[in-house]
Formats: C-alpha cells, sequence, structure tokens
C-alpha cells in the first residue's frame, strides 16, 4: 500500500511541473494513444468500475469516506516521498565531498609533484657582481 501512496504523491506533484503537464498533454494528442485509451474506455472491466465508482459517489457518506481516505493516502506518500528526496540530497551530498576529496587529493598530488621539481634543481648562489 506504501507503493501506491507514494506513486499517487509523485503523481500529484508531476501534475504540478508545467513540463509534465505538456508532455501528458502531446501524449493524449497522439493518434494511438486515443485508440488506445478508447479501446480501454469500452471494456467491460472499465465499464463496470465507472458505474461502481459513480455509485459509490451518489452516496455522500461514502464519498466523504473515500475522501478522507485519498488524504490519508497522500499524506503519507508525500511523507514517503520526502523521505526519499532526503536520502537522495544525502548521497548527493556525499558524491560532492567525495568529489571534492579527490580533487583535494589531486591538488595535493600536484603539489607535492611540484615541490619534488623544485627539490631537483640545485641551488645555485647568488652571483652578484658589485
Amino acid at each position: 500500500m506504501a507503493m501506491n501512496n507514494l506513486m499517487l504523491a509523485q503523481m500529484m506533484k508531476d501534475m504540478q511541473d508545467p513540463e509534465m503537464m505538456r508532455e501528458a498533454q502531446k501524449l493524449m494528442q497522439d493518434p494511438a494513444f486515443q485508440a488506445h485509451m478508447k479501446k480501454m474506455m469500452q471494456s467491460a472491466g472499465f465499464q463496470q468500475a465507472i458505474a461502481q465508482t459513480k455509485q459509490t459517489l451518489q452516496d455522500p457518506e461514502k464519498a466523504k469516506e473515500l475522501e478522507e481516505k485519498a488524504k490519508k493516502a497522500l499524506e503519507e506518500g508525500n511523507k514517503e516521498l520526502e523521505k526519499i528526496e532526503q536520502v537522495r540530497k544525502e548521497l548527493a551530498e556525499k558524491q560532492s565531498e567525495g568529489d571534492d576529496k579527490d580533487k583535494e587529493d589531486e591538488t595535493d598530488d600536484k603539489k607535492k609533484a611540484a615541490l619534488e621539481e623544485q627539490e631537483d634543481i640545485p641551488d645555485i648562489p647568488s652571483l652578484n657582481l658589485n
């Protein structure tokens, strides 16, 4: 059930994204998609689900119960989504720290190489002719 709640929360978030909605609009304008939707809507299972949903929503108490259930599922999904986003953020920070550490190591290596190169150059005493 948690996965369904998560998917619901992600869908609601995606619906707030204008680019995502433009892509959905393009998809819905595709003749192949429209043919698929028409076929699905004509199926007995879909027709039965629509009839049952209409009947359920005609009862105000059942409609309110479904609305509360949907709100609760969305809240739970949003919590799960926040947890996932936090883990992604932490992983990105660790990756960034690792990259920074690699850069520091690379800089340290370059400094060491430069120092070693300087040590290879013999000291030349000052030849002040004055």
